[in-house]
């Protein structure tokens, strides 16, 4: 699908009060360690993360996302009376009842005018927003949509950490929890809005397309409550199946929106690590030199890890004025969607 009219108005996050290394996880993970004889330096040898970010104890993902608005709609030209639709898109949330949004349209001010609700698909939140909110302002619908995230990795590092610590697991078996480990937190924000909102933008939404493998659902799982978390993954399957999907979307997108490998300049992809990162960059045969990560110090910051990633690419001047950027995301279940923007 192709969009002529849609902006990214302005664009914001949110960084935690805190990161934390892979050699000082290893540290606390020290018991578990020592029993299964597992060598040191293995957790960011094999993801290529050195920290991650993590909040105070209790923190809220509504907090985490209001404040990274607060931020996004000051910088903007938007007034809140001009809102129409507030989504709150992180995997994280408040509570399963009311909507997270519900707290974050609260804390805002928005007016009773400005429509709101969670929107959930893993790591895909925000681009699955991003999809859904520029087919409703092409529309004509909506003229300008805030898209929030708040993610904490806080309780699933820590109980993976009490879990490991006291489990009976073997060396087989804890594969399935490393991926808990990789996790990170961050807030984001994002406002869309129609072109005839604002003479200023971060960027032009050319377009997009998503693909799905439901039957990949099974490969990464989490549960608990918003204060004790818990997931497993089946990390080298979940790697396969998402670079197929990947391969797949790509030459969707690319077709789609006639474009060649010279077409675009930059690429954000997910944050996993340096193994998906690896894989999907040569399965795609995209040039390596147009990739900037974030995952390296900030983890898998969840469905803040795009446009995190976008913000600082954007902040450390690594996208030019002009330089068309593909936005390539993949979220357990499976779904794939990727975005193109112009800056």
């Amino acid at each position: 699908m192709k969009f002529h009219n849609v902006l990214i108005h302005s664009l914001a996050y949110e960084s935690p009060s805190e990161f934390l290394s892979s050699d000082k996880i290893e540290q606390l993970l020290a018991p578990i360690y020592q029993k299964l004889k597992l060598p040191e330096g293995r957790l960011e040898l094999q993801t290529g993360i050195k920290t991650r970010g993590m909040w105070p104890k209790g923190e809220r993902p509504s907090s985490i996302a209001t404040r990274a608005a607060k931020k996004c709609l000051a910088s903007s030209q938007i007034e809140l009376e001009k809102i129409d639709c507030l989504i709150h898109a992180s995997v994280c949330r408040d509570f399963l009842e009311p909507a997270t949004a519900s707290v974050v349209h609260a804390e805002l001010g928005l007016p009773a005018s400005c429509a709101y609700f969670d929107l959930s698909n893993a790591c895909l939140g925000v681009l699955t927003s991003m999809m859904l909110a520029s087919q409703m302002i092409e529309s004509g619908a909506w003229k300008n949509c805030l898209i929030v995230s708040g993610e904490n990795s806080g309780p699933l590092l820590l109980d993976t950490m009490d879990f490991l610590n006291h489990s009976d697991i073997s060396r087989k078996d804890i594969k399935k929890y490393i991926a808990n480990l990789t996790i990170g937190s961050a807030g984001v924000a994002l406002i869309l809005s129609h072109k005839s909102q604002s003479q200023t933008s971060i960027a032009q939404v050319l377009g997009g397309v998503s693909q799905s493998d439901s039957t990949s659902n099974h490969l990464c799982q989490g549960g608990g409550n918003t204060n004790h978390l818990m997931m497993e993954t089946d990390s080298e399957a979940l790697l396969k199946a998402g670079v197929q999907l990947a391969s797949t979307t790509w030459s969707q997108f690319k077709q789609t929106m006639h474009w060649s490998d010279e077409t675009y300049q930059r690429v954000i992809g997910h944050q996993v690590g340096i193994a998906h990162k690896s894989a999907m960059f040569n399965q795609l045969k995209i040039d390596i030199d147009k990739d900037f990560s974030s995952f390296e110090t900030w983890g898998n910051t969840g469905s803040c890890a795009v446009p995190l990633t976008l913000a600082l690419a954007l902040e450390q001047k690594f996208i030019k004025q002009g330089e068309k950027v593909s936005l390539l995301g993949i979220g357990s279940g499976l779904t794939s969607t990727m975005v193109g923007i112009q800056c």
